[in-house]
């Protein structure tokens, strides 16, 4: 069963780009476990939760939110690891954070209204099973030991610097201690 808002409004950026948040939610500090839900369209399918910015949310309040939403959990917002555009079918602009879970609901919104499922998968494991279907979502979590390193976390990602990828990847601008501004490129 596909999920259904009916009043939900979608929100852009200046450029064209639907505005979205993410978390890769992990079971503890170690950041080697990572919470996936079902797809909403292909119940079979594994993704990172997230969605889409309602009007004036930031996005790491987005991204808590869709958290609770789509995974039923709660829990300690971590690092911006990076913002990521994605053209090939759509226009997206997703922020991903980390987000350690705390609290995990037995029911949650989308398990009572689309019966969506959550399980824990290694990082490793979790690459490979995105990658075939989602792989911007695989791509998040390449990114975790690519780029920012906990340290960033104090800034939350605020001074971020940006990384040039080709045409077929997402571009991603990665949190950095050494810039000031959001560079997109």
């Amino acid at each position: 069963m596909m999920k259904f808002k009916p009043n939900q409004t979608r929100t852009y950026d200046g450029e064209g780009f639907k505005r979205r948040a993410a978390c890769l939610c992990f079971r503890n500090d170690s950041e080697d476990e990572v919470l996936l839900v079902s797809s909403s369209r292909h119940p079979d399918q594994w993704i990172v939760p997230g969605g889409g910015m309602e009007p004036n949310e930031e996005p790491c309040g987005a991204a808590v939110r869709e958290v609770y939403e789509e995974a039923g959990v709660k829990g300690k917002l971590g690092r911006l690891l990076g913002i990521f555009e994605h053209n090939q079918d759509r226009k997206h602009r997703t922020y991903v954070y980390t987000l350690i879970v705390t609290e995990m609901l037995e029911d949650w919104e989308d398990s009572v209204n689309i019966g969506r499922k959550r399980k824990w998968f290694k990082v490793d494991e979790a690459i490979r099973v995105l990658q075939s279907h989602k792989p911007v979502h695989a791509e998040y979590l390449r990114r975790l030991t690519d780029t920012c390193s906990p340290a960033c976390s104090p800034t939350n990602g605020n001074a971020p610097s940006s990384q040039v990828m080709d045409n077929n990847t997402p571009h991603c601008v990665v949190c950095s201690t050494q810039s000031s501004d959001l560079v997109n490129r």
